[in-house]
């Protein structure tokens, strides 16, 4: 017999008494119309959250109403110990199916009997989290079967046998049980921290636990090669738990030696920047259970600012800020048939620009002429990282990205995933670690951000392995970094060209469609947004509309605009 989606109604969950109680005695409570006026203390608390509690099998339910009692069940113990969603299954799959394996976030599913024992789940995946935390989100209109096989007990009773190792939760769900946080590692020359987005299931004290591993084991692969850290490589937490206590938080790291031998100040900005968002104020961090607290202060190390925008305006003059734009001290006006696209590094040492569609130079400034560092084709506007290197990309010369120094040292820096795809945008983060990249290829158009691998020198090697950002998207020829974990692109849209916020790991979200969009802007300090439009505007995103930048639109014909990097 085949069954669809049973109603889920007679599996509703049960609200904790003791909320219905406090319901009904605010309920009683009047505002007081007598009496002095007292100043409060200003701080607004949280309210207690609804108890949700999770429903166990019914008795003679059919294998349909199983799997879907334990879908819903498992959902509602996302922070749980999912004692109740264990009653559906079977008494040996109890301790074999692992939850913690891989999560599915869903926005519908379908679940039909397809076999005297089987049921068969359809899900249209939104995203995908592993056992690690690593996000991924999903294609537009990705779908996925999961398939349970049941069996009955000695009274008859279907249970599941065989369960995927995962965890299926609606975007809802995911949203309120699952917590985002940085886990920072350390650029290669140790000056900046790195940080890479993982979700962990909010259990209290347990994702503090969670973050410890993460650092402990390490960047994911496509950072790997980016990145180094100050945790000693093999380190483990001993015992295996972060005790977390009013803001402090105390565990121990095996072995000892090699907890002593590391950089201290490094080691403890690692966890103080990865574990402050948790609500820790004070680490407590013992070389070895038995071992004394380390002694020392984090180093301090620097995080991006905001810095004024540049704009390019027609006739190729670079001017500095919003309202009044003044031209920049020392610079003088970029020449070619129509420049474009500026870039600056973060000191300011380093300025250039396209001067046409298919050349890039230095712009002028005091007594350095204008210089040309790579023609031929058409050129993706220039990102300059915190090194002095120039990125850039020809479309006439598929499956890599270009490096030019001022000099006119070029390194033409591949990738195995970029072979036979052809490079429209390219944005280097403000710590020079990871590089975002909007490529075609056969599968289409895709927003993919790697690791760099540089040598002693700094000198860029090769592009590592990608992560895929923004898969529902179809992204256009700009991509910006708006903070050190979220990227900006425009994409193609019904509207028009339509901005996206794009996490590295997580949920992409639509800004207001602007129809003759031509590139995105962003202040990774303040995360702020810009548009340049194709019609020499140049608008700002205020209070969720984009209005004209004062002194700029429709007076200067902004051809383009830059914060560094």
């Amino acid at each position: 017999m085949r069954r669809g989606v049973a109603s889920a109604g007679r599996h509703l969950v049960v609200v904790c008494a003791h909320v219905l109680a406090l319901v009904g005695l605010t309920a009683c409570v009047a505002i007081p119309t007598e009496g002095s006026v007292t100043a409060g203390d200003g701080e607004v608390r949280e309210q207690d959250r609804v108890v949700v509690l999770a429903q166990g099998p019914q008795a003679d339910a059919d294998p349909v109403s199983i799997v879907e009692g334990f879908l819903l069940a498992a959902g509602t113990e996302v922070t749980g110990d999912f004692d109740v969603t264990r009653e559906f299954l079977s008494a040996d799959e109890r301790s074999e199916w692992d939850p913690g394996a891989g999560t599915v976030v869903a926005s519908q599913r379908k679940v039909e009997q397809t076999g005297d024992a089987q049921v068969t789940v359809s899900l249209t995946v939104t995203a995908k989290v592993d056992a690690e935390g690593r996000f991924v989100e999903a294609p537009a209109d990705a779908v996925e079967t999961l398939r349970y096989e049941l069996v009955q007990d000695a009274r008859g009773d279907w249970r599941i046998a065989h369960a995927p190792d995962v965890l299926v939760v609606d975007s809802r769900r995911f949203t309120s049980q699952f917590r985002a946080t940085s886990v920072y590692f350390l650029t290669p020359d140790r000056e900046m921290l790195v940080p890479e987005v993982r979700w962990f299931r909010d259990r209290d004290r347990s994702v503090a636990t969670a973050v410890v591993r993460a650092l402990l084991a390490g960047p994911s692969p496509w950072l790997h090669d980016a990145v180094t850290s100050a945790l000693p490589q093999g380190a483990v937490l001993k015992p295996e738990a972060v005790s977390v206590e009013q803001g402090v938080a105390e565990f121990a790291l095996e072995p000892a030696r090699a907890v002593l031998d590391a950089d201290r100040g490094l080691l403890l900005a690692q966890l103080e920047a990865s574990l402050r968002p948790l609500g820790v104020t004070t680490l407590h961090v013992r070389a070895g259970a038995a071992g004394a607290l380390l002694e020392g202060t984090a180093t301090d190390l620097p995080v991006p600012g905001s810095d004024e925008l540049e704009i390019l305006v027609d006739g190729g003059t670079l001017a500095l800020g919003e309202g009044a734009p003044a031209a920049v001290d020392g610079v003088r006006a970029v020449t070619g048939e129509r420049p474009s696209a500026p870039a600056r590094s973060p000191d300011g040492s380093l300025r250039v620009a396209l001067a046409d569609p298919s050349t890039l130079v230095t712009v002028p400034a005091g007594d350095s002429p204008q210089r040309v560092l790579l023609s031929g084709g058409s050129l993706a506007a220039p990102s300059v990282d915190r090194f002095g290197w120039v990125w850039t990309a020809r479309n006439a010369v598929p499956g890599r990205v270009d490096a030019v120094r001022a000099d006119g040292t070029l390194v033409e820096v591949t990738a195995e995933w970029l072979e036979g795809r052809t490079v429209d945008a390219v944005r280097v983060s403000r710590d020079g670690t990871r590089i975002a990249i909007v490529s075609r290829g056969t599968d289409g158009t895709t927003l993919d951000v790697a690791g760099i691998v540089r040598d002693d020198a700094r000198t860029p090697q090769t592009i590592g392995k990608a992560v895929a950002a923004g898969a529902a998207l179809t992204p256009t020829a700009s991509v910006v970094w708006v903070d050190e974990v979220t990227l900006g692109v425009l994409s193609d849209g019904e509207a028009g060209p339509t901005p996206y916020l794009v996490p590295v790991s997580g949920t992409s979200s639509p800004l207001p469609a602007v129809a003759d969009a031509t590139s995105l802007v962003a202040d990774r300090g303040l995360r702020t947004v810009h548009v340049v439009t194709a019609g020499g505007d140049l608008l700002r995103l205020q209070g969720g509309t984009w209005v004209e930048v004062p002194g700029v639109t429709g007076t200067l014909g902004v051809t383009g605009a830059a914060f560094p990097g």
